[in-house]
């Protein structure tokens, strides 16, 4: 049976490594531990909860103690890249935890907060540097981050990356760094996307990959219920009220249906928290704290804010409404059943998202059981034609709305009011309307409409020399 010590780590991260009850690696670092020791570029394929962090953090600890130099002011040796700020947090954390016995430094970057705090810590420079791209381009900008002195660049969460829209900020980062460096590159799946960002930043990899492309945890319980919109939030409040449930994390489409699917929770008596986007740094921090020590019992997420959840006795993933995009099925899954434990995830899915089912099934490879419930719908036929939402990805679709009226002209207003008081229509616009010609003419000779009638010519005088 293969140990840390096995794979060459050195003795102060081991001593570290039993402090935080971590006794055999799993099997992603297994593989990978190896080949980031050697200084190789690497592709890490795993589900989430699978160990990558420790990964590529135990290596790059041993190989920074190993090495020991400064790595000049406002620099760093290592940048690790995540797409969110708890993700980021959380690798941040993972790098103290490992690396306490080793007197190393790490800095955490991200936004909401404070650039002034985080300008302070980078001024001496650091050995290791965990950031989001956006914030770390504002520090790169105002010159409180040099990115000349990188030997190592950790991109984590690729693929979450770039579903955010991030391509376009690691092309600027990959124009900074170094041409002379070991990048390695973690990713939960390696759609052709990804594959041709991996090609511009990594120099002939070696691959890893625990599990088939794409596939869900096998610990998982899946099941759907098929259940019409308006019942969705009754299903929820009903499925809650069992006991079992210890802690669940609920997944909704939108940031306002997050805060409306909390409100309503909470007003039922249920422990809920939200956590999103548009929540400040201080409010996520708060919820995810309270959802990790149990004062809270729910927490409603969006995709966004899920990266970065890691929580090992999460018991019950409850999709509230079913991603569109497939690959995000199997992150949100990926919360529970983690740490060796095992998990349930139940999906809600409305008539309009059995499209969305239908990419699930078809990317994982096998069919969602159906749960049948009081509130459940038919479950419709599998030769049965799915009629796949119309409008913009990720939000809901609206019924034909009515087309606007006609906005009438201020003029009509007027002549409208003028009748009211009894008055006749002018002349003016009689003849107007009869035959469509103006009754005057600006100076370009355009025909404009006026109440007073047809305009008089009037002849010039001839100009008096003097």
């Amino acid at each position: 049976m293969t140990t840390f010590q096995d794979l060459g780590v050195s003795a102060p991260i081991l001593k570290a490594l039993e402090a935080e009850g971590y006794t055999q690696p799993t099997p992603i670092q297994i593989q990978a531990i190896p080949i980031v020791q050697k200084g190789r570029d690497l592709i890490g394929l795993a589900q989430t909860g699978t160990g990558k962090t420790a990964a590529f953090a135990l290596p790059i600890l041993d190989r920074l103690h190993k090495d020991r130099k400064h790595a000049g002011e406002k620099s760093c040796r290592t940048l690790v890249l995540a797409p969110t700020r708890e993700l980021a947090a959380q690798i941040g954390d993972s790098f103290r935890a490992y690396g306490k016995f080793l007197g190393l430094s790490t800095a955490v970057i991200f936004g909401g907060a404070s650039m002034h705090k985080q300008k302070q810590a980078m001024f001496r420079g650091v050995d290791i540097v965990v950031a989001t791209p956006g914030r770390l381009l504002d520090h790169v900008s105002q010159r409180s981050i040099r990115l000349d002195k990188v030997e190592i660049l950790v991109l984590d969460e690729a693929d979450h990356m770039m579903d955010m829209g991030f391509i376009h900020d690691l092309r600027k980062i990959a124009t900074i760094l170094p041409r002379t460096r070991q990048t390695v590159f973690f990713s939960a799946t390696m759609p052709p996307a990804i594959e041709e960002l991996a090609a511009q930043f990594l120099d002939r990899p070696e691959k890893v990959s625990v599990a088939p492309q794409s596939t869900t945890a096998e610990r998982v319980e899946q099941a759907v219920i098929h259940v019409d919109q308006s019942k969705k939030q009754d299903l929820l409040h009903a499925l809650l009220a069992n006991k079992g449930i210890k802690r669940a994390l609920v997944f909704a489409r939108t940031k306002h249906g997050a805060d409306r699917v909390a409100k309503k929770l909470e007003s039922a008596g249920f422990s809920t928290d939200a956590i999103h986007g548009n929540k400040s740094q201080g409010q996520r921090t708060r919820a995810l704290d309270g959802f990790k020590k149990g004062q809270t019992r729910i927490l409603v997420a969006t995709e966004v804010a899920a990266r970065g959840i890691d929580v090992d006795d999460i018991s019950h993933v409850i999709n509230f409404d079913l991603p569109n995009v497939p690959e995000q099925y199997v992150h949100r899954i990926g919360r529970t059943a983690r740490a060796g434990a095992g998990g349930i995830a139940i999906s809600f899915c409305a008539p309009d998202e059995r499209a969305y089912l239908k990419d699930i099934e078809r990317l994982t490879k096998q069919a969602v059981p159906v749960m049948e419930t009081d509130m459940s719908l038919r479950t419709p036929r599998a030769d049965e034609r799915v009629v796949r939402p119309k409008g913009p990805a990720g939000r809901s679709v609206h019924p034909a709305r009515k087309p606007a009226q006609k906005k009438h002209h201020a003029s009509d207003a007027h002549g409208n009011a003028h009748a009211k008081q009894g008055h006749a229509p002018s002349r003016a616009r009689e003849e107007q309307g009869r035959n469509d010609r103006g009754d005057r003419r600006d100076r370009k000779g355009n025909d404009v409409w006026s109440n007073a009638g047809p305009a008089r010519r009037l002849k010039r005088k001839p100009a008096v020399r003097v």
